[in-house]
């Protein structure tokens, strides 16, 4: 057992709530598949005009105009063209940018309210919100993925709809989650001192920074997580499932 004594906890998705293999065999490759039609059927609609945008921005371009004009792109068509090349190299490398997780959370929207996507979690996850929140501790998670997807991915689960059990999200546009200052941010929004807010990670770089931020801190190990082994939490209490917290 590992045992804190919080009045907040903060969840990471992927590796820690829900297994990796869902995200990157299911999640992505629905993506993938699915951003012609998308394109097709949502082209000048603002919301993905927007994550467009942001997406250019990332890749160090003024707009999304800035960037076509730069490809010498002339229509929809060519723009279509740039972004998807855009977007293909993105997450062939994993890249964790603001605008494609923008992008993918609306594609994703799709998905999961057809119920063609039904999000993963662990067996221990649902228990462990409910008992959390009858004891009167603030659950939110943080992570890589936009807010749009993460409320998607929560109230879609296998589960069913947990998305009453979390009063919080955060994303990158709050700060890398590599980078203290971000969990910062998050403790102020808690309105709780750092030193009371646990945070859950299968990453120990992003623990790192919430210890260093002044938040405690459990390093989750799940089958098939390959970012470590038992041991390797560098001073990070370690867990293998919610069931092994003790929280007063």
């Amino acid at each position: 057992m590992a045992s804190f004594t919080v009045r907040g906890i903060l969840l990471d998705i992927e590796g820690t709530t829900s297994s990796i293999s869902f995200v990157y065999d299911v999640m992505f490759p629905f993506v993938r598949r699915e951003l012609d039609v998308f394109f097709k059927d949502h082209w000048g609609e603002p919301e993905l005009m927007a994550a467009l945008d942001q997406l250019a921005r990332d890749a160090g371009h003024e707009s999304l105009r800035a960037m076509c004009e730069l490809e010498s792109a002339r229509d929809d068509w060519q723009a279509q063209e740039v972004v998807r090349r855009e977007v293909t190299a993105l997450m062939d490398k994993d890249a964790k940018a603001t605008g494609l997780k923008q992008l993918q959370g609306l594609i994703w929207q799709a998905g999961f309210e057809s119920g063609e996507l039904l999000a993963h979690v662990y067996d221990d996850v649902p228990p462990a919100l409910e008992a959390w929140n009858a004891a009167g501790k603030d659950v939110r998670i943080y992570s890589s993925g936009s807010l749009q997807a993460q409320k998607l991915f929560f109230g879609h689960t296998v589960a069913g709809n947990l998305l009453a059990q979390l009063r919080g999200h955060y994303d990158t546009t709050i700060g890398p989650k590599r980078q203290a200052e971000s969990y910062r941010k998050i403790a102020g929004q808690y309105s709780l001192p750092p030193a009371e807010i646990l945070f859950l990670s299968d990453v120990v770089a992003e623990l790192d920074a919430a210890r260093d931020a002044g938040l405690q801190t459990a390093l989750v190990f799940r089958p098939g997580n390959t970012k470590g082994q038992a041991g390797t939490g560098q001073g990070h209490a370690e867990i293998t499932s919610f069931e092994q917290l003790e929280l007063t």
